[in-house]
């Protein structure tokens, strides 16, 4: 009976590694994303806007144009200027909220005006942005739109480079409930060279799509 115990030793390991290996493979198959239809059956609005450093906007002040101005850009400190408005903070908020900031300083001027935001130009925040870094013909940050797709944002950046390996393509993400950011596996050249709709996915603000090139 001793001479079987080291051979049941390296048994229970062996069945131990297994498990341990076997739940890692398990725990990873959260990283694919479900397809997403090259073509919408049905189209519905995104999350509420939020203003960008350099956005362009025009602000209206109903009854009163002096005080209305167009083609106003957000500077990179974040902040606008406008008449009566020194130095208001812009970014990060939506335009409502803008709009009523904007109200609040003018009401020590003016009696009750009504105002208006208008985002005319748009950048928005990193957190609103698609950003594709890596192998393709130019990498770059997108403004998120309603109902992108990964296939919308490589037709945007030009699609793959020429050693670009698609398929090992990732999609980092950050996960509001959990509080953290995960990562998604595409599959980048099906999508882009065999017309594969199953790799497509939808999007949202503040992904960011990395893509390595191949190895040989």
């Amino acid at each position: 009976m001793r001479s079987f115990r080291p051979v049941q030793i390296i048994a229970s390991m062996v069945a131990a590694a297994s498990l341990a290996l076997s739940g890692c493979a398990s725990s990873g198959t959260d990283n694919q994303l479900p397809p997403a239809a090259f073509v919408s059956m049905q189209q519905g609005p995104g999350e509420d806007y939020v203003i960008g450093p350099l956005d362009e906007l025009t602000i209206n002040v109903w009854r009163n144009p002096e005080l209305s101005a167009e083609k106003i850009q957000v500077r990179p400190d974040g902040r606008i200027t406008t008449p009566l408005v020194n130095d208001m903070p812009a970014v990060g908020k939506t335009p409502a909220m803008l709009s009523q900031d904007i109200k609040l300083r003018l009401s020590q001027y003016i009696e009750d005006p009504l105002v208006s935001v208008i985002v005319t130009d748009f950048a928005g925040t990193f957190s609103q942005q698609i950003r594709v870094i890596g192998a393709t013909e130019k990498p770059a940050s997108i403004p998120f739109r309603a109902n992108m797709t990964v296939l919308d944002a490589m037709i945007a950046v030009g699609g793959l480079s020429e050693f670009a390996a698609g398929n090992r393509a990732k999609l980092i993400r950050f996960d509001k409930q959990a509080g953290r950011q995960r990562e998604y596996a595409l599959r980048l050249g099906d999508l882009l060279k065999k017309g594969e709709s199953e790799a497509n996915v939808m999007l949202q603000p503040g992904d960011v799509i990395i893509i390595p090139e191949s190895m040989f």
